[in-house]
């Protein structure tokens, strides 16, 4: 069985765009600082340093303008608040009133998108940091100045790298995107295993789910706003956009399987042919790991030839099988399944085949350009003030999240004021960063930061009780920064294990690193730790199960939009291409926020987990719709024939409708009590399965079903 190489994993990681982010943080925040050293002035470097650190955390990726928008408002913004803390920070009574003042202001952002609210936390940040910090006010002028010039440096530092390559990102994140994508195959191939735990891989699948639309939605966002691939007509980005529009058929491909894998094993177990669906299925897998790394790499993938031989193999083997079958020993509805799953296989590798002959005119003129209407799928961001004043209001998540970071941020001064420590400041920050809208999300991150600070605290104080010397402790200073800045959106345990060695290492360069330093980081950690956890639990909390519905709502519409575009592919012959890769991807959207709320709700305390058993019956029914309905879509594509006995459809279509419809308004007024809205059958329409044509019917029956179900499942739902 083939294994991905540990080196392969180092190999993408280092061509990453973490690794990449992390390089480049390092760079504009450790640059300036060192080229002043050598010049007598570390303290202004630090200061330079300190600017370009504050501007870092905005820029995340994204489209180029957005990046570079949002980094020049926040270098605005901490050159302003820079020196208003530095003039008012005498004042223990208005620098608390100030900094309660802009923790809400700017934990309202959030309303605005996660880049609004990270502009926010940077503001907050320099705040935190100069809060301390005593001058007299002509100092604070100049320190004012030298933070705004550190913020101009790294948003130049960081527009100049983007110019050097500017498809660089798009190639790394469209990378990563079809690594889930292979994950998610590779996870989806245990469905085959004998003796598999189908509720852990389901669950799973879910959540890879999610992971591949947030890499998706990520792609598509740098796709379709950068100008030199929506514009331009350069080869390369007709080439990234062709990968994309592929990778995502291939994904709604391999969503369309769905089988009873219980009854599969019960059945075939004993023909010893389901290991080579997984072989097979894990084949294809390496082949989009190895699309992704030339994609990274600027290399040339070849097809494995032993994928083809286990395609081949798997063929034969289905044949001989149903060849053989004379005892009718195996359910032919079985095989019939077994080979329909064989098909999907092979209509996958087909989609894997033609990814591999883009390469091959990668960089030719001929390259055709993909048809896609890029303007429908962005989604824009308005930043007025009116969405600002309706969400004034307690019944808004944000709002209360605001007034909870409001709360703790000035309890935190508090306490920093009464321990008197020398780097209080410290318990703030942890606030800062460990604070997130819900519960869930701020437990998440305060057990991470816990565990990180502590580990690290004890990697540090090893690291300076043995080593002494200068150019070693600069070395693993280095080393510690960008591991600190390539794992903070990858993995925060890993990014804070290496961020508390690289502060202790840095400040015992400025001649203040002690052991007492490391005990202190942790006393503080643990401090700010505290007062967020008990904050986020007991003060204006926000809990998932305040969400479910809409969640909910939202799936129910979205699955019932992209049945309706699927259906116009057999009904009606003005069918429109983006109105169905539109309904698809709000599918995909709807069922991943779902998915990711459910996940969420098992963080919380037991008496907020409302509804655990119906909700995950209903994402598992939702998931199930959605496949069936790719399922049917994919169909029709892949069959030039048509049916005849298209209308007679039309009733069980419509009825699948109606029970979405009628589901969507149970939800949305509470409904308890089943109405008789009955099946529809397919022999009462005089519907007649041929053989080799029965998916059709039997996929718009059991697609009628599962709405039933749901249906049902959501009386005893009441939100």
């Amino acid at each position: 069985m083939q294994i991905r190489q540990p080196i392969r994993n180092v190999q993408d990681f280092l061509l990453s765009t973490y690794f990449a982010d992390g390089i480049r943080i390092t760079i504009g925040v450790l640059l300036p600082s060192l080229i002043f050293a050598q010049f007598g002035m570390l303290k202004y470097g630090m200061t330079l340093s300190l600017g370009a650190l504050c501007v870092s955390v905005v820029d995340s990726p994204g489209p180029m303008v957005h990046r570079r928008n949002a980094m020049l408002i926040t270098t605005l913004l901490i050159f302003a608040f820079s020196i208003i803390t530095g003039l008012t920070n005498k004042n223990h009574y208005f620098i608390g009133f100030l900094l309660a003042v802009s923790s809400f202001i700017f934990s309202m952002f959030y309303i605005y998108g996660i880049r609004a609210a990270s502009v926010g936390t940077a503001v907050l940040l320099v705040m935190v940091l100069s809060i301390d910090d005593i001058r007299p006010w002509q100092d604070v002028l100049i320190h004012g100045a030298i933070i705004l010039a550190g913020s101009l440096w790294y948003t130049g530092l960081s527009y100049f790298v983007y110019r050097l390559r500017p498809f660089r990102l798009v190639q790394q994140s469209l990378s990563d995107s079809i690594l889930e994508v292979a994950e998610f195959l590779r996870e989806k191939a245990k469905f085959y295993h004998q003796n598999n735990n189908y509720d852990k891989t389901y669950a799973d699948l879910l959540q890879l789910q999610v992971s591949v639309h947030e890499k998706q939605d990520a792609v598509r966002e740098l796709l379709f706003r950068t100008r030199e691939i929506v514009r331009d007509s350069s080869p390369e980005g007709r080439f990234l956009l062709l990968v994309f529009v592929d990778m995502v058929d291939l994904f709604e491909q391999v969503m369309s399987t769905y089988y009873n894998y219980q009854q599969l094993h019960t059945q075939f177990d004993k023909a010893d042919i389901l290991p080579d669906y997984e072989m097979a299925i894990k084949r294809i897998s390496y082949a989009l790991d190895d699309i992704a790394f030339a994609l990274k790499s600027g290399g040339k993938p070849v097809l494995s030839k032993r994928l083809l031989i286990e395609i081949d193999r798997l063929k034969i083997k289905i044949n001989d099988l149903e060849q053989n079958n004379h005892n009718q020993e195996y359910n032919t509805i079985g095989i019939i399944a077994l080979k329909n799953i064989e098909v999907n296989i092979e209509n996958i590798l087909s989609r894997v085949k033609t990814l591999y002959s883009y390469f091959k005119v990668r960089t030719s003129d001929e390259i055709r350009k993909a048809e896609v209407d890029t303007e429908k799928f962005i989604t824009r961001q308005k930043f007025d003030v009116n969405l600002f004043k309706e969400n004034l209001t307690y019944s808004s998540s944000t709002f209360r999240h605001s007034l909870r970071v409001t709360v703790v941020m000035l309890l935190g001064f508090v306490v920093s004021l009464v321990l008197d420590f020398s780097h209080s400041y410290w318990i703030l920050l942890t606030i800062l960063v460990i604070s997130k809208p819900g519960f869930s999300l701020t437990k998440e991150r305060n057990y991470q930061r816990l565990i990180g600070t502590t580990i690290g605290a004890f990697i540090g104080m090893a690291v300076l009780t043995y080593i002494h010397d200068k150019n070693t402790l600069f070395a693993i200073l280095l080393f510690c920064m960008i591991g600190c800045y390539s794992f903070q959106r990858k993995n925060y345990v890993v990014s804070v294990l290496f961020m508390t060695p690289y502060i202790l290492i840095l400040f015992d360069f400025l001649g203040m690193g002690s052991i007492a330093l490391a005990r202190e980081r942790i006393y503080d950690t643990f401090i700010g730790s505290g007062i967020a956890l008990l904050a986020s639990y007991s003060l204006f909390p926000t809990w998932e199960h305040e969400k479910l519905k809409d969640a909910m709502l939202n799936i129910l519409k979205a699955n019932k939009a992209y049945y309706e575009q699927v259906v116009r592919l057999y009904f009606d012959k003005n069918y429109n291409r983006t109105e169905y890769k539109l309904a698809r991807k709000e599918v995909y959207v709807s069922t991943a926020n779902l998915a990711s709320l459910f996940q969420r709700m098992f963080s919380e305390p037991k008496s907020k987990q409302l509804f655990i058993k119906e909700v995950h019956q209903f994402t598992a029914l939702s998931h199930l719709l959605s496949s069936y309905v790719a399922t049917l879509s994919l169909y029709n594509k892949e069959h030039e024939f048509k049916f005849e006995s298209f209308d007679a459809l039309k009733p069980i279509s419509n009825n699948t409708i109606y029970l979405l419809d009628t589901s969507i308004e149970n939800l949305t007024k509470g409904n308890s009590t089943i109405d008789n809205v009955p099946l529809i059958r397919l022999a009462e329409n005089g519907v007649t399965i041929k053989k080799g044509e029965d998916l059709v019917p039997e996929q718009f029956d059991l697609i009628q079903k599962v709405t039933y179900d749901i249906y049902k499942l959501l009386v005893k739902i009441k939100i």
